[in-house]
């Protein structure tokens, strides 16, 4: 107990501690001696009973932020980044610095002390901590030492720089190994009564050592200025001055320097290097001494000897001759060191003038030396611009990568949305009837030859009775009818979509790919065109109507929705006509469903590697590029146009009207069978005709605002004609009749079963059944849905009959 209160710093300034609010803050650097340091500061500042009087302060310096790591390894200048950036890694920073530095807090908590953390961002630890000092009020710093080393070892450079740098008002406690290792107290007084206690210390030694003679000072911690001077703690000072005893055997040697603390390393290496010089040369003096007193030696035994042999004239002789060979042996030597010299001399001044040569090239390595540092140091500049752009274009596209990826997911989420919510509206309706493979077979007479109705590149077309309603069955020839292509596609399309000029289909076997349509009394336009079977002659004003049902058919199958189709082989073939003339487009196994809904745009184009269809009727330019897209039925539609006015092969067919055009003879390859052209609507139908067969896409005019508004111009002409042609009561077409009824529909609907009936009969009827009144077979639903297209026919048909 007596130990511990000797620590505290109460005991050291001599009163108890105050009661009224101070400041301590204690500086931590994060590593493990941190937490002891905390603990002396908690043990030794903090009053008992009374921690509310006191604002305890961790004080936490980290280097400034000046890069900011990358993903790929690499560091940006925090000022080239953007300030959102710079300010998110910042707080990444702050926040991984308060984790690591929690467990102090936590520490301080445990023993009921609140201490506020402190970050401070600096590249000068000691200028940092003083100013907060300043800022603060801070009465008491705490800093910890390392325990290796000597008083002033290099590793209490930081704790003496910090206490060097505080303001005067602050107490600085270094504590080291959990014990208080030195004080630099805060105000004169405090220096004086220390100063008082190290003196006391130190008075077993005297004021000033003499060593080997020399006269050394005592230490500048008892001679410094007040605000320069520590004191030790009484057990580390006597520590110190026994390892000082123990270390120095005989002579105690102590260097200080103002402003300057040597390391003991390099004082023990020069003190060595000094010893080992200096025994050098007592080695080389003795040597020498040693040789002098061996040539005295010997030259007293000569002389000896000489005066020995004074008397004998033969061994004055001997000696003398032996002396002069040796003399020649000398001269012969010196002459030869002379000749080295010479040589040495005149290879020293070749070496002087190969230095000089090589001074000369030197410098002119170095000058291109540093013209290579400068170009590199330029080309560095660039790379580095340029790689800094390319990342930040490598980010943009990334982002714009991503927004895209985002909208296509949205997208393609939205579309099966509404895909689903109409499902749901729709229910579970089976837009066609299914035909078992026994029925058509025995409706057709096992496909007897006379019933045969027409034949062509995928089917055979055969007339029969199914279910009391006459209709036409094709029998595709592939022996897998039922997975082709062209199958599947004409299914698709038939059983969803229905127009007043599109070919109705009734039902459908699937197993054997059998189609069921409805049945067209007049065949096809083509065999009237060309009069096969002896048939009578189209008249000029239903020609007119014929190519306005086509062209309205074809916008129909263009903008219909989700996607829009395209026929791509349209002809007079598949172009068929019912008991009033009415036609239909028919055989849409070639068609392409698009990718875009936007068919308004020219570019909305399709990629088919493969093109289809039949020759002269084919687009040009699909043919050329594989791009097919709506101008393509729009060239398809301008031959058919061609052939209603001529009635001639479609083979050359364009240049033929073309030059008559530009003739004014048109009159002369017209059909004349078909009665009295117009002269005037006629040119204009021909030259709409022919701007349809244009061989680029884009010169090529839109169906839904340029030919259909053109066509309709005519049919005033045409209704007119037909009103004079015609005898008795125009009958309304089939498909306008109530299967109900008997009799034109005023509010046409389509029903569970794919019929279209006047909403008021079948109301009625699905009153009392659950059965289709055609197909007599069970209803999924009773839902109905207005036919709005069916409806606007019968509205044109009355129209003109009235």
């Amino acid at each position: 107990m007596e130990k511990k209160n000797m620590g505290k710093v109460d005991c050291l300034n001599g009163s108890k501690p105050s009661t009224t609010s101070s400041v301590v803050a204690v500086a931590i650097n994060g590593g493990k001696k941190s937490k002891y340091v905390i603990k002396w500061a908690l043990e030794n500042l903090i009053p008992e009973g009374g921690p509310e009087h006191v604002c305890f302060k961790l004080l936490h310096v980290f280097p400034e932020i000046t890069i900011v790591p990358t993903p790929m390894g690499t560091g940006i200048p925090i000022s080239q980044v953007r300030d959102d950036v710079a300010a998110a890694f910042r707080k990444e920073v702050e926040w991984q610095t308060t984790e690591k530095l929690l467990r102090y807090k936590l520490f301080c908590i445990r023993r009921e002390v609140q201490a506020e953390i402190v970050q401070i961002e600096s590249g000068d630890v000691e200028n940092a901590i003083a100013k907060e000092i300043a800022k603060c009020n801070i009465d008491k710093l705490v800093v910890g030492a390392s325990s290796t080393g000597g008083m002033f070892s290099r590793a209490q450079n930081m704790s003496t720089r910090i206490s060097e740098s505080c303001p005067s008002f602050c107490t600085v406690y270094v504590v080291s190994k959990g014990k208080l290792s030195s004080v630099r107290p805060s105000n004169p007084e405090v220096i004086s009564s220390t100063r008082d206690v190290d003196a006391a210390r130190f008075s077993n030694y005297s004021s000033n050592w003499t060593v080997q003679g020399s006269t050394v000072s005592c230490p500048p911690f008892l001679a410094s200025p007040p605000t320069k001077q520590f004191h030790y703690v009484s057990t580390m000072n006597d520590t110190n001055i026994s390892n000082r005893r123990t270390n120095s055997s005989d002579t105690i040697t102590l260097s200080y320097h103002k402003g300057e603390r040597e390391d003991d390393e390099i004082s023990t290496s020069s003190s060595s290097d000094i010893t080992d010089q200096k025994s050098k040369e007592s080695s080389f003096r003795s040597l020498v001494t040693g040789s002098h007193s061996w040539t005295t030696d010997q030259s007293s035994s000569l002389n000896a000897s000489t005066d020995f042999s004074a008397g004998s004239q033969v061994n004055i002789n001997y000696e003398l001759q032996k002396l002069r060979k040796e003399l020649r042996h000398v001269q012969g030597m010196y002459a030869k060191a002379q000749t080295e010299a010479i040589d040495a001399s005149r290879k020293l001044n070749d070496l002087h003038e190969q230095r000089l040569e090589e001074t000369i090239k030197l410098r002119e390595i170095r000058l291109k030396e540093d013209e290579a540092k400068e170009s590199a140091k330029q080309e560095k500049a660039r790379y580095e611009a340029a790689k800094m752009e390319a990342y930040y274009a490598r980010e943009c596209v990334e982002k714009e990568a991503a927004l895209k990826t985002a909208a296509e997911k949205k997208a393609v989420r939205d579309a099966k949305a509404k895909e689903k919510l109409e499902s749901s509206l729709v229910g579970p309706v089976h837009h066609y009837q299914e035909f078992t493979w026994e029925e058509i077979s025995s409706a057709t007479s096992s496909f007897s030859n006379d019933l045969r109705v027409g034949m062509g590149s995928y089917g055979t077309v055969y007339k029969c009775n199914l279910r009391h309603t006459t209709a036409a069955v094709k029998i595709l020839h592939s022996v897998a009818a039922n997975r082709t292509k062209q199958f599947q596609q004409e299914l698709e399309i038939l059983s969803k979509i229905r127009h007043p000029n599109l070919l109705s289909l009734l039902g459908a076997c699937p197993d054997r790919g059998c189609l069921v349509y409805e049945y067209m009394e007049n065949g096809s336009l083509e065999e009237r065109l060309f009069r096969k079977n002896n048939t009578p002659p189209i008249p000029w004003f239903d020609r007119y109507r014929i190519a306005r049902e086509i062209a309205s058919a074809l916008i129909f199958l263009h903008n219909s929705k989700p996607k829009p189709i395209i026929h791509r082989d349209l002809k007079p073939a598949n172009i068929l006509l019912d008991h009033n003339f009415v036609s239909k487009i028919g055989d849409v196994g070639l068609s392409t469903m698009l990718l875009h809904s936007d068919t308004s745009n020219a570019a909305t184009l399709y990629k088919d590697t493969s093109p289809v269809g039949t020759l002269c009727y084919i687009d040009p330019e699909y043919q050329r590029t594989g791009l097919v897209s709506p101008k393509s039925d729009v060239y398809a539609f301008g031959m058919v146009v061609l052939q209603l006015l001529t009635a001639k092969p479609a083979i050359a067919l364009t240049r033929t009207v073309e030059m008559a055009v530009e003739d004014d003879h048109l009159d002369q390859i017209l059909d004349s069978k078909a009665g009295n052209w117009p002269v005037h609507e006629t040119k204009e139908f021909a030259t709409v005709a022919l701007r349809c067969t244009e061989l680029r896409h884009r010169d090529r005019p839109d169906l839904k605002s340029e030919i259909l508004p053109a066509l309709e111009k005519l049919r005033t002409v045409a209704d007119k004609a037909k009103d004079m042609a015609t005898t008795g009561p125009k009958s309304p077409p089939s498909h306008f009749m109530c299967p109900i009824l008997k009799d034109v529909m005023k509010d046409p609907c389509v029903a569970a079963d794919g019929y279209s009936y006047d909403r008021k009969a079948i109301e009625e009827w699905l009153e009392e059944n659950d059965k289709s009144p055609v197909t007599n077979l069970p209803l999924l639903n009773k839902s109905l849905i207005p036919n709005y297209t069916l409806l606007s026919a019968i509205m044109e048909w009355k129209s003109g009959k009235l």
